[in-house]
């Protein structure tokens, strides 16, 4: 069988489309796997990575401001259709699987202009325009929450599956942990992390934070690669002996540990994070980006905390005052905290890449 998968832009829609992929090849180890991509996207240098073969083609995605650029972005979208189209007919899949961003308008149309069965899915409460457009013709639609559906038309199509996360990340061993990052077994641990590039505003929030502290808290800073001398050199200047609980690193890439570690995480509120959130049961103090496509990551937070699972500081409002505020009021309660984790995992779907595997075998 051959299998076509497409997505990009951000790690949020490449990571899904690379557990999918890897669902597949455990099930068949004889499929064969074709990524399409942009050579400028992040999937470029992640799908390589996770041993998958990429081709890419030419494609903009639209400003949200009208302006003259929007007819070179039409041309660029033909290009695509174009470029789409030769892979598709040199590739010829039996199933083409698309995972969000501007790069699958392209790729799913054409599959869909050939008669190729097709699966999109979206990983975030309020979905992307691409996804929107796609679900009126596609064969079907998987949706990580079900406050998703009612953005989409054609709800006989819609399936809620979750979103597929890293069985790495799975781990329950604190002690072993707390150990492998360095951290006392006896002193709650709080971590903060902005992702890869790092979220300037929480890493500031967080230095100021560590200034409210005492020796009864740890703290883990996952700067970012960008960030981490910045960060560092501001936490070496603040004259007190707290900073002997407090360890800031560039970037963590065994999370497992730290979501075991952790008695509570500060971090932004993309859907696999989230995802990966309530797989660990992990409670959480989510600070959505404003910097992203209809601000949906404050709609996938607000998942977590109408369900009691998580709390939410706008990043306008954020400050190292009130994250010690927030922090030091949960930490004081543990049977808050407990019923944050018990509610966190009640939302995980643990089995969301095998869900979507089963649905891709029945359309094929």
């Amino acid at each position: 069988m051959k299998y076509l998968l497409t997505g990009g832009g951000t790690g949020g829609h490449i990571y899904p489309a690379v557990a999918i992929a890897d669902e597949i090849k455990r099930n068949e180890p004889d499929a064969e796997i074709l990524f399409v991509g942009t050579k400028n996207g992040l999937e470029s240098e992640l799908v390589p990575k996770s041993g998958y073969e990429l081709k890419t083609i030419r494609v903009k995605g639209f400003k949200r401001k009208i302006s003259i650029d929007i007819f070179k972005t039409i041309n660029t979208a033909f290009k695509g259709l174009f470029d789409a189209r030769l892979i598709i007919n040199d590739f010829k899949p039996d199933i083409v699987i698309g995972t969000g961003g501007y790069v699958c308008g392209p790729v799913v149309m054409m599959a869909v202009l050939k008669g190729i069965p097709t699966i999109i899915h979206e990983q975030n409460a309020f979905p992307g325009i691409t996804n929107r457009i796609l679900s009126g013709f596609v064969n079907k639609v998987a949706v990580a929450f079900e406050e998703s559906k009612k953005y989409f038309l054609c709800k006989r199509k819609i399936v809620v599956t979750g979103n597929p996360i890293r069985t790495e990340v799975l781990s329950d061993n604190k002690t072993a942990s707390l150990k492998k990052l360095s951290f006392k077994n006896n002193i709650p641990l709080v971590v903060s992390v902005g992702g890869s590039r790092g979220a300037e505003k929480i890493n500031e929030s967080m230095v100021d934070f560590i200034k409210y502290i005492d020796e009864n808290i740890q703290v883990l800073i996952i700067t970012g690669s960008k960030q981490y001398d910045t960060v560092l050199k501001k936490i070496n200047s603040i004259n007190a002996d707290i900073k002997k609980n407090v360890k800031v690193i560039p970037y963590c890439y065994n999370m497992k540990d730290v979501y075991a570690a952790a008695d509570l995480i500060i971090c932004r509120a993309g859907a696999i994070t989230l995802a990966e959130l309530t797989a660990t049961g992990t409670p959480s103090i989510l600070i959505p980006s404003p910097n992203v496509t209809h601000n949906h990551q404050e709609y996938n937070a607000k998942v977590l905390v109408s369900n009691k699972a998580a709390e939410m500081i706008i990043e306008r409002d954020l400050t190292g005052k009130l994250l010690f505020e927030k922090v030091n009021n949960l930490l004081k309660n543990p049977i808050m905290l407990e019923r944050m984790k018990s509610n966190a995992k009640k939302m995980a779907k643990i089995d969301a890449v095998k869900i979507i595997y089963g649905y891709i075998k029945k359309l094929v």
